[in-house]
């Protein structure tokens, strides 16, 4: 009975309306949505996951065995190249280093006294040659006396005592002579062995030297400092512990810059032959352009990065190149060991791009809606590849410049529909 009362009051409001010459409105078709096929140039964000780290990360490990005596920075601290980070017990270093200095000084008296007996084998050395100069100076004196007198005693005019006593002259200077030349050879000899002792002592004292030089060096290992400016690690050791050049102290994270390590495909390298590179990997890198670091929670790196390395062998595991971008880090915002992705921008050009919306998916195609002169759709099959911007796409096939395709709708169609409609007129 409710349904019968229901549409007489329905027909009565209609016949109402319609005395009263009121439009109703009328259902009509309207187009869809479309776009005319043409090229441009487009900027592709290519990405690859990275770990970032630092350019100068250093891990800290003593040189020598030993008690770990203090721990003089903290975990999270920044530090600067040369600052104290470790003390491991020196007690036995110092020892040794005042040992060393203690033979040092004694090898030096030892070269203060070589020295001496050098100058006093020479001053005798001198001595002995004047000597023998004065005895040579006599020997000719008396081999003339001896000559004249032979000659005179000859003619009868000296006598043979002053003959004889003449020759016997000449005989004890020629001795005379003779000692002295074996006192300069001596004396010589002595000259030579003092030198030699000296020369002993000096080699003594370089070795002592030496030893004091590698005992301060040893003393220097017990104090570990800073190889670089940076943020220090996690230390896991404690004061007190036995550590040796095994043990890990900590890591300096030099992050002043710092480097995001990530790899790119074999696929990548040969399309980059393709726009002309050469081989010269440094020309290359030159010409790429700025990278971005994206952290994990999606958060944009502030500052731009630049690939500054890429291995020239490619991992036969992998089918990857190990790559470099260097990032400046003024804030220390960035950590070694953090995650994230490296965005490379790649430049296509002359490209077809067309809304995601125009494509439909159906299986292990894509296909999109043509326009034909009718106003009717007819469904093509292209290839695309992935913008980037995640509301584009780029037609590789299927499609060629002018092409009128359905840009938003394309799901809702049926081949052979008609989607242009003539616009409704209003009467005035």
């Amino acid at each position: 009975m409710r349904n019968k009362i229901t549409t007489a009051v329905m027909a009565m409001l209609l016949m109402s309306l319609v005395a009263c010459k009121i439009d109703m409105p009328q259902e009509v078709e309207s187009s869809f949505e479309t776009l005319r096929v043409d090229t441009t140039d487009i900027v592709i964000p290519v990405k690859f996951s990275a770990t970032m780290k630092g350019q100068s990360d250093v891990t800290i490990m003593p040189q020598v065995s030993g008690q770990l005596m203090k721990i003089c920075v903290s975990e999270g601290q920044q530090v600067v190249k040369g600052q104290t980070l470790f003390i491991i017990d020196h007690r036995n270093a110092v020892s040794d280093v005042d040992a060393a200095q203690a033979n040092l000084s004694s090898v030096k008296t030892t070269v203060e006294s070589a020295q001496a007996n050098i100058e006093s084998a020479q001053a005798n050395l001198q001595s002995a040659q004047a000597k023998l100069q004065a005895a040579q100076a006599s020997e000719s004196s008396a081999k003339l006396e001896y000559e004249s007198n032979k000659n005179l005693f000859e003619k009868k005019i000296v006598s043979n005592y002053m003959l004889e006593n003449s020759l016997n002259n000449y005989k004890q200077a020629q001795a005379t002579t003779s000692q002295a030349r074996a006192a300069v050879t001596q004396a010589q000899a002595a000259v030579s062995q003092a030198r030699a002792s000296a020369s002993q002592a000096n080699a003594q004292v370089k070795q002592a030297q030496s030893s004091v030089n590698r005992s301060r060096v040893d003393l220097g290992s017990y104090t570990i400092k800073a190889p670089v400016s940076g943020v220090i690690g996690e230390i896991p050791v404690f004061a007190g512990e036995q550590v040796s050049p095994m043990t890990k102290l900590t890591v300096v994270s030099g992050n002043s810059v710092m480097e995001a390590e990530f790899s790119i495909t074999e696929s990548i390298l040969e399309q980059a032959y393709s726009w002309g590179f050469d081989g010269n990997m440094k020309a290359a890198l030159s010409k790429f352009p700025d990278v971005t670091f994206v952290m994990k929670n999606g958060t944009e790196y502030r500052h731009k990065g630049r690939v500054s390395t890429a291995t020239g062998v490619v991992n036969s595991s992998t089918g990857t190149i190990a790559c470099k971008a260097t990032f400046p880090n003024p804030e220390g915002m960035l950590y070694s060991g953090i995650q994230g992705t490296v965005v490379l921008p790649s430049t296509e050009r002359k490209v077809i791009v067309i809304p995601q919306a125009a494509v439909v998916r159906l299986q292990d195609k894509s296909q999109v809606y043509l326009v034909k002169p009718d106003s009717t759709a007819t469904a093509v099959t292209v290839t695309t590849t992935d913008a980037g911007n995640g509301k584009d796409v780029i037609v590789t096939t299927g499609l060629k410049v002018g092409d009128q395709i359905v840009a938003v709708g394309a799901n809702n169609i049926e081949e052979g529909q008609r989607v242009l409609f003539p616009a409704v007129k209003k009467e005035k």
